[in-house]
């Protein structure tokens, strides 16, 4: 695989906190470094996809009454709560 570095500036209590993970796990300083960052790529891909989704869902109309919820989350407390809205 084809690499290249990356430089970042990082707050010295962050890296004191790779450090000690490091340690613990055994791992290189870098090896914690891909595992954040590939996580947390995936992370933000994943959101990605859920938003539009989400919007598309809005624009085919597939929306639930705000009104709906709020009543629905209300209920909850209550000995009769309503069922989910659809």
């Amino acid at each position: 695989m084809t690499t290249k570095v990356l430089t970042a500036h990082v707050p010295l209590s962050l890296v004191e906190k790779v450090d000690q993970l490091a340690a613990r796990l055994e791992r290189s300083r870098g090896w914690i470094i891909k595992q954040a960052l590939s996580a947390w790529v995936e992370q933000e891909e994943e959101r990605r996809r859920l938003t539009l989704e989400a919007l598309a869902d809005v624009d085919a109309g597939r929306v639930i009454d705000h009104q709906a919820v709020q009543a629905w989350a209300d209920s909850l407390v209550t000995d009769d709560p309503l069922p989910v809205p659809r």
